[in-house]
């Protein structure tokens, strides 16, 4: 491996990791240490369209805005990976040479370091010759990893990609480890990892409010109409509760509940107002009935949001589960809340070290 590296690829071995907000986090402290930071992400995986037409990958935006980087300190989108684009790959219409396009990756003038994030998988994207192990022989580039941690066989994957990666693996992050699980994977699991060639380089717990996804995104993933406080769509979501039971048993289940959504019918006026008042971010209401004036009257002055859906509660509370497995880090509060993490979890000294690079600076 090179003395000094160019590139830092951050990949992880499935998908929803937290690559994103390590990457923000990592980019941070690497600024504050007057390092001259550029990023990229070969393979565009959230997109959407701006107002001209044109293909924005939402994370790349988001983490130019954030971390304040110049035009030319953000690399191109190569590959916006969606179903048109992989059709067009299997059935030979695509015949573009994504190696080659690679090879025009360059660090800007005057960058210390080039932060690429891959896709979700190590693998994904090998159809088009982008996948992680493929990107980092390409540019010759160390790789660091991002995993969630699920249970003690987070090492099952990472002794893998180990054997997928070889040298190239500069090092791990593991990240939402139980407040209960931080001291076994500290004693037990990281001491093995070092002994099997795999340097950890960060151990985060798990935060609720990195899990916790707004009421707007709610609004936007179940196609909901807002029936009040639509001013307080900044609300966070850290815990789902359905309310299908008796007024007495749903106070009791409420107030176990912290920053809650609650879905109910529209026609539970009681479970409503219980859930009023216990620590709940928006009501969703399904069937699409109205509330009662006196629950809409409540809920203005508590300045929580009530939502209206035409859906029943089994496809509603599918829709919201599967949104906080894909939680985005684009709201501010969640971005200083990463930074303080990351300043006091991860070992950025030990990574400028193996990358042969020297802090300019230290604020």
């Amino acid at each position: 491996m090179p003395k000094s590296a160019n590139f830092l690829l951050i990949g992880s071995s499935e998908a929803y990791s937290g690559k994103s907000a390590m990457i923000l986090g990592m980019a941070h402290q690497l600024q504050q240490k007057g390092l001259k930071i550029a990023y990229g992400k070969p393979i565009g995986t959230c997109l959407s369209e701006d107002s001209l037409d044109q293909l924005v990958e939402e994370d790349v935006k988001f983490m130019a805005q954030t971390l304040k980087l110049p035009d030319d300190c953000v690399l191109p989108m190569l590959l916006p990976l969606d179903e048109a684009t992989i059709f067009r790959r299997i059935n030979g219409t695509d015949s573009t040479h994504y190696q080659q396009l690679l090879q025009r990756y360059a660090a800007p003038a005057g960058v210390d370091l080039v932060l690429l994030e891959g896709a979700g998988t190590l693998e994904e994207g090998k159809l088009f010759d982008l996948a992680v192990p493929q990107i980092a022989q390409a540019l010759d580039s160390p790789v660091m990893l991002v995993n969630r941690f699920r249970s003690a066989l987070v090492v099952d994957s990472l002794l893998a990609a180990k054997a997928r990666l070889g040298d190239r693996l500069m090092g791990v992050l593991i990240n939402d480890i139980p407040h209960d699980q931080v001291a076994i994977v500290e004693s037990q699991i990281q001491p093995f990892l070092q002994r099997h060639g795999i340097e950890v380089l960060g151990l985060l717990p798990r935060n609720d409010l990195l899990r916790s996804v707004s009421v707007a995104e709610l609004v936007h993933q179940l196609g909901a109409e807002v029936l009040c406080r639509s001013d307080r769509l900044d609300l966070m979501v850290e815990s789902l509760k359905i309310g299908a039971m008796n007024v007495n048993s749903a106070l009791e289940y409420f107030r176990k509940g912290r920053n809650m959504a609650v879905v109910t019918g529209g026609d539970r006026t009681d479970i409503q107002l219980a859930a009023l008042e216990t620590s709940t971010q928006c009501l969703i209401l399904t069937g699409h009935l109205p509330p009662s004036r006196a629950i809409l009257s409540r809920a203005e002055d508590l300045e929580i949001p009530i939502l209206s859906v035409d859906l029943d509660t089994l496809t509603t509370v599918e829709i919201v589960d599967r949104t906080f497995g894909q939680v985005r880090l684009h709201e501010p509060i969640k971005v200083q809340a990463i930074q303080q993490m990351m300043t006091k979890h991860f070992k950025v000294d030990r990574l400028l070290t193996k990358l042969g690079l020297d802090p300019v600076a230290t604020v």
